[in-house]
């Protein structure tokens, strides 16, 4: 399936009674602060192009950030953290991320979650999480340069592997465990590796806190970049350049 299809069979998904009934709660009281704002209320898809070698991996949509919006990470400090830091990192066409119309354009990158809806509390259910797998699993398989997973979370970090395992990925043993700057390299049958990477989540508490700074994230992309180029450099049997060996 192409991801515009994927896309907008995503945005119609009503699997999960207890997070359609809460997004559209959400959409229907609002934030004061966006009372005058028509609210998305649906589940959120991907964003980004389809030769994207970076796939950015969170959590879900927040409840008045991509509930609201219609984009994953947009209209939230979150979202204004993570944009800021594609921009930085020359991912993205602006800093920031307000609302669908606002321009924005990503290069080489897509950003998603393994849930896609706005969960109460932020806390999707194990059998949430599980219904929503098969979204994440056919945006992957749409992504045909993808290199690299960032996953931002130990969330995102369990679905990437989750979804190697579905789809009959080598896994390295034991179990990669997650951490700021982890790397973990699994193996897809004739088409080459794909490393996750993993990144504290850009929530308030991680920002707030100095958990997670802005040259911590940055850190990070470029590292992503770096093993976008190093891996696909292989596949093609081209020398890499000394700048991007990981």
């Amino acid at each position: 399936m192409e991801l515009v299809q994927l896309d907008a069979a995503v945005a119609d998904c009503r699997r999960c009674a207890r997070l359609v009934t809460w997004r559209e709660q959400v959409a229907q009281t609002r934030r004061r602060s966006f009372s005058d704002e028509k609210y998305w209320g649906r589940a959120v898809p991907g964003f980004g192009p389809a030769d994207a070698r970076l796939l950015v991996l969170g959590l879900a949509p927040a409840a008045h950030g991509g509930n609201r919006t219609g984009r994953m990470f947009t209209g939230d400090r979150s979202g204004d953290w993570l944009y800021a830091a594609l921009y930085r990192a020359g991912y993205a066409s602006q800093p920031t991320s307000t609302h669908t119309g606002d321009g924005l354009v990503l290069t080489d990158c897509r950003v998603t979650a393994p849930v896609h809806c706005a969960p109460p509390e932020n806390k999707p259910t194990p059998a949430e999480r599980d219904n929503c797998a098969p979204w994440l699993d056919a945006e992957v398989a749409a992504l045909t340069r993808l290199r690299v997973i960032l996953t931002l979370g130990a969330f995102a970090w369990d679905a990437a592997l989750r979804l190697a395992r579905r789809s009959g990925w080598t896994i390295p043993r034991p179990r990669p465990r997650f951490g700021h700057g982890a790397e973990a390299e699994v193996e897809r049958p004739g088409a080459g590796p794909i490393v996750l990477l993993g990144c504290y989540h850009v929530s308030q508490h991680n920002t707030f806190t100095g958990r997670l700074t802005e040259p911590m994230l940055d850190a990070v992309l470029r590292r992503a970049r770096e093993l976008a180029t190093s891996a696909e450099s292989a596949a093609s049997g081209q020398p890499v350049a000394e700048g991007c060996r990981a």
